[in-house]
């Protein structure tokens, strides 16, 4: 069973012979790696670490200009703009360096006919789908594909702030529902020429839209249920329609909108902070095991970078007892990317933990 089939199984509820390793980091972390494996390439490394990788692979976007915008900003940005016109800043944290927007292009913006006029909405024909699908090929052959990147509420947040975000949700609902039809426009158009094209070799879609916070959701049940519900649902009908697994990404504390987001159809729930309010694995794989797939759990805020890595073993054995009982419904992973400073014993403690 190599890690394609791997992920598959769990993801089909079929059996497996051990519950899957994945991932995330950041590219400094990737380095580090790749020189402790000697290897040169990402594939090449996630072999040599016995890991079972759901690969990202989001189609590249260029600018009417012809300058990069990389891909979903916050995987693999570039350039001076994100595809959706907000401005970057590269920042230096230490080891780590981190593209962070700038001012909202839409700060100003006060009413939902504003939107018109926005000068920077993506189109549909400038993404490569051809170097996608030919990535996507090659990855496919021994690991799960996961891709592309799609997002209702972060990308709202990256125009307006995140502040103004929060605000509109209760003060101007005209004016999110309006940006967010074109948010949904742009990207849907994309997802059905990369999946038409790509979907023999794509795993599942990645949906990140970040709804929780450190201490509990970001709004209220009822204003998600307005604004983003009848969206979630209409992605994951086309997704599934593909006959794909829809991956849902969002940090934080929202065990409300679990039982709303499975009814959405999704299939996998990333990362489990479960540090935060509400978000307790054992509860979750109680209420929620039979009708989704966890990714993640094993804490990256305390654990990983501060921790032994006996303290790692321990936290990474809790996850697979709770998170995966039963060898089951669970992809062990990092609870997001793991941050530079991060002591690779650690990161090896982990992975080796599931390996066993």
């Amino acid at each position: 069973m190599n890690a394609r089939e791997r992920v598959h199984a769990i993801l089909n509820r079929q059996p497996v012979n051990r519950l899957p390793v994945d991932l995330w980091h950041t590219p400094e972390i990737g380095e580090e790696l790749r020189l402790y494996f000697g290897v040169d390439n990402d594939l090449d490394l996630y072999r040599a670490m016995g890991l079972d990788k759901l690969v990202w692979v989001f189609p590249e976007y260029r600018s009417a200009g012809g300058e990069a915008a990389g891909a979903q900003p916050g995987a693999q940005s570039a350039g001076g703009r994100t595809m959706w016109g907000v401005p970057l800043r590269g920042v230096q944290a230490g080891a780590a360096h981190y593209d962070e927007f700038g001012e909202p292009p839409m700060q100003a913006y006060g009413s939902a006919t504003d939107v018109e006029r926005y000068e920077w909405w993506p189109d549909p024909d400038r993404f490569d789908y051809d170097g996608a699908v030919a990535q996507a090929n090659e990855t496919a052959r021994d690991f799960a594909v996961l891709g592309p990147w799609v997002s209702f509420f972060e990308i709202y947040c990256q125009l307006r702030g995140i502040e103004q975000a929060l605000m509109d949700v209760a003060l101007a609902p005209d004016l999110v529902d309006a940006v967010l039809d074109r948010v949904e426009e742009v990207q849907t158009e994309m997802l059905k020429r990369y999946l038409s094209r790509a979907s023999d070799h794509v795993t599942a879609v990645f949906v990140s839209d970040d709804v929780g916070g450190q201490n509990g959701p970001l709004f209220s049940p009822a204003a998600w249920a307005r604004h983003l519900q009848p969206r979630m649902t209409r992605w994951c009908d086309l997704i599934h329609s593909f006959d794909l697994k829809v991956f849902y990404h969002s940090d934080g504390g929202f065990e409300p909108l679990i039982e709303p987001l499975l009814d959405c159809g999704i299939d996998v729930l990333n990362p489990v902070q479960h540090v935060c309010p509400g978000m307790d694995m054992a509860e979750l794989k109680r209420k929620y095991g039979e009708r989704v797939v966890f990714h993640g759990g094993v804490d990256n805020q305390s654990v990983l970078p501060f921790g032994t890595p006996e303290d790692v073993r321990r936290e990474t054995r809790c996850c697979l007892d709770t998170l995966g009982a039963g060898c089951e419904g669970f992809i062990c992973c990092s609870c997001h990317n793991v941050q530079p400073g991060t002591p690779l014993e650690n990161i090896l403690a982990m992975v080796e933990t599931v390996l066993g």
